[in-house]
């Protein structure tokens, strides 16, 4: 069921998904509101389940993170249960940051932060080639990121942009 969002709860959103750590008082004069009403808006968002939690963007490289990569997982079967199951083992992996099932040759695909080449090599070989139903596996190592914009691209008014 879709949720009717008006131009403000759009306003709120964007602003939000650029910096969480506003203060209500700042939203509130960047979205022409006064605070009680921001905060009604803003909390309402939440209940409704369209913020689902605040979180700080870390810089991986300066905590020693150096090595980000993607694998791709194809497994020998996708009947639901041997999907759920392997996303049940992704879930206890910390080096797994994100994780998606695809269509397509690969079933899922993985992204990876490492703190260097040997600790990603012993993930892939000791835990994910060697987990249950894993048919492949094949990695690719990032160069540099080009671009990282978390959240949806939100326009001024919403995603049509009316």
């Amino acid at each position: 069921m879709a949720i009717e969002l008006d131009e403000t709860d759009w306003r709120i959103l964007r602003e939000l998904q650029a910096d969480g750590r506003i203060t209500n008082i700042a939203l509130a004069n960047r979205i022409g509101l006064s605070a009680p009403p921001c905060l009604r808006r803003v909390r309402a968002l939440e209940e409704a389940g369209l913020i689902a939690s605040y979180t700080a963007l870390v810089d991986e490289v300066r905590l020693g993170y150096a090595l980000t990569a993607f694998a791709m997982v194809r497994l020998h079967n996708q009947a639901e249960s041997d999907l759920r199951s392997f996303e049940n083992r992704i879930l206890g992996w910390p080096l797994v940051r994100e994780a998606y099932m695809l269509s397509g040759e690969s079933d899922f695909i993985l992204k990876c932060i490492a703190r260097d080449l040997q600790r990603f090599q012993s993930f892939v070989l000791d835990e994910l080639t060697a987990a249950p139903n894993v048919a492949s596996v094949k990695t690719y190592l990032t160069i540099r990121r080009a671009k990282r914009e978390p959240g949806v691209p939100i326009t001024v008014a919403g995603p049509d942009g009316t």
